[in-house]
This record gives C-alpha cells, sequence and structure tokens, in this order.
C-alpha cells in the first residue's frame, strides 16, 4: 500500500499555473543587473563624495587641532609671564609690608631703649649713693650726708665722673 506522502505528490502542480509559456526562459540575473546598475553607480556617486567630506573633515580636524595647539601654547605662555608679573607684583608687596614693620619695630625698640634709659638714668644717682655708702662703710670712712632729691652734682656723684643718663 501506498504511504499518505505518495497520495499527496499526485496532486502537486508539475508546472506553474496559468497558459503553457513558450519561448525563452527569463534571464532574472540580467533582469536584476540591468534594473540595479543604475542606483548602484548613484550609490558609488554617493561613496565618492561621502570620502571626499570625510577627507576634507579630516583635512578640516587637523587645521583646528594645529590651531588649537598654537592657541594652548600661547595661552600657556601668556600664564607663565602673568605669574611671573603676580609673583613680582607680591613679592614686592612683602618686601615693603616686611620694611615697614622692620621700620616700626624699631622705632619701639628707639622708644623702649630711650624710656630704658631714662629709668637708668633716674635710679642710677640712688643706687650709685647706695654702692658708695656700702663702700665707704667697708672700708671703715665715715658717710656721706644725703643729697636731695633731683641733686645729680657734688660729693663724688655720678655726673662728677663724666657718667651720662
Amino acid at each position: 500500500m501506498a504511504g499518505l506522502r505518495d497520495l499527496l505528490m499526485r496532486f502537486r502542480p508539475v508546472a506553474t499555473p496559468g497558459p503553457a509559456a513558450t519561448g525563452v526562459p527569463a534571464d532574472r540575473t540580467a533582469e536584476l543587473a540591468a534594473e540595479l546598475t543604475p542606483t548602484l553607480a548613484l550609490l558609488d556617486r554617493a561613496d565618492s563624495r561621502a570620502a571626499a567630506v570625510r577627507q576634507a573633515a579630516v583635512h578640516e580636524a587637523e587645521r583646528i587641532r594645529t590651531e588649537a595647539a598654537q592657541q594652548a601654547e600661547r595661552l600657556v605662555a601668556e600664564a607663565v609671564n602673568r605669574a611671573d608679573r603676580v609673583r613680582t607684583r607680591a613679592a614686592a608687596r612683602h618686601t615693603e609690608r616686611g620694611r615697614r614693620d622692620a621700620a616700626a619695630i624699631r622705632a619701639a625698640g628707639r622708644h623702649d631703649a630711650t624710656a630704658l634709659m631714662r629709668r637708668a638714668a633716674a635710679r642710677l644717682p640712688a643706687v650709685a649713693d647706695r654702692v658708695t655708702s656700702e663702700v665707704r662703710r667697708q672700708l671703715g670712712l665715715p658717710g656721706l650726708p644725703p643729697r636731695s632729691p633731683g641733686s645729680t652734682k657734688g660729693d663724688g656723684s655720678w655726673a662728677q665722673h663724666g657718667w651720662r643718663g
């Protein structure tokens, strides 16, 4: 007995439906080539134009990179020059401030030294009198009469010996 497949194969069409074809069979490859040739030619032209645009873009990008590098070099040179000027101005300001501070410290030192000299000059007669009295006492000599306040002369006082206050 024949299988189901053999049965169905009997009903399968052997040729294309419709009237019988006569003549030369169609060349599908030639038809496709004739149909696609103008379109592919347009694509070739578009591809060559795209390549030209890409090449121009590469050249433009290189020009932009070169200009950017030159501009960057100019900016760096300007920044270095400006930094030197700023550093010089800052150093001058700090130097001037240091000079002013040093002058103020010197003035304060002179003022303090003058005040110290005045205090020493004011105290020196009394200290000299005490030392003189102590030396005279240890030597067994009679003491000196007390000096009047504000007196800087007489009886071997410090002013007689050229000491200044």
